[in-house]
């Protein structure tokens, strides 16, 4: 449970730290990204809310956008500004080192703009093109079952920098396994919700996604960093979206 109340702690800007439950030592953010799936249930659920809610009274793209904002603020755009990060590294980095330090470097590139510019206006694009009852059930699941996934970067790769050198000065240990079982349920569970059953063929495109940029890191910086954890989930959350859009088109 305190590991559970270190990834709320560090994944969302809600004042959680007030609470004495929520008060843990440091040593258990090191388990955070194990419990990823967890706080999906929070992250994802509140935005469905807030969708659900606002487009009663307002036009439905501008709940979409509202349901995006809402996110963002709930993680201070902790993802949002890992994938920029990812994107100026290994957009303007040509070795490990380089690619390492202007993930460090605070400023945002060209890069990352532009790649926050495309990603913000596909992920929009894609939601409004859903049905409110669908987009509603498909952002429950769609947050904790792409941080499912993604956190499995752990098990295919090593940290690339040192606790030292870390941003965050966090080093996620391999998950044991009542922390397998607690994030495949947590994972896992919301695929009940989905509306249609051919939506499952969706989950391939995250998945894909996610060996895909595996093997870059692996390839390009021999590792991954709290950056990279962040642009992977984004770019796996993204590609399920665009599963759903296409089983939605090809399959009747």
């Amino acid at each position: 449970m305190k590991s559970i109340a270190a990834a709320f702690v560090f994944f969302t800007r809600l004042p959680f730290w007030r609470l004495k439950a929520f008060q843990v030592p440091a040593e258990y953010f090191s388990q955070v990204i194990n419990y990823w799936a967890v706080v999906g249930w929070l992250t994802g659920g509140l935005m469905a809310g807030i969708l659900w809610l606002s487009a009663q009274i307002l036009p439905y793209s501008a709940a979409v956008i509202l349901a995006l904002l809402s996110r963002i603020l709930i993680t201070g755009a902790l993802h949002e500004d890992g994938l920029a990060d990812f994107l100026d590294g290994f957009g303007g980095g040509n070795d490990k080192d380089r690619i390492l330090a202007i993930m460090k470097d605070s400023h945002i590139g060209t890069y990352g703009v532009i790649g926050l510019i495309f990603y913000f206006l596909l992920f929009y694009m894609l939601l409004v093109s859903l049905p409110l009852s669908t987009a509603f059930l498909i952002i429950l699941i769609a947050d904790p079952l792409c941080k499912f996934i993604s956190l499995h970067i752990t098990r295919f790769l090593s940290y690339a920098r040192t606790a030292e050198t870390s941003k965050s000065k966090t080093v996620y240990r391999n998950m044991s396994v009542k922390a397998f079982f607690t994030s495949c349920i947590f994972g896992l569970l919301p695929l009940i919700l989905i509306p249609d059953i051919k939506y499952l063929f969706a989950i391939l495109l995250p998945i894909i996604t996610f060996f895909a940029l595996v093997y870059l890191m692996k390839r390009k910086i021999g590792g991954y960093t709290g950056d990279c954890c962040g642009a992977v989930f984004l770019l796996c959350e993204l590609s399920f979206y665009l599963g759903i859009i296409i089983v939605k088109i090809i399959v009747i």
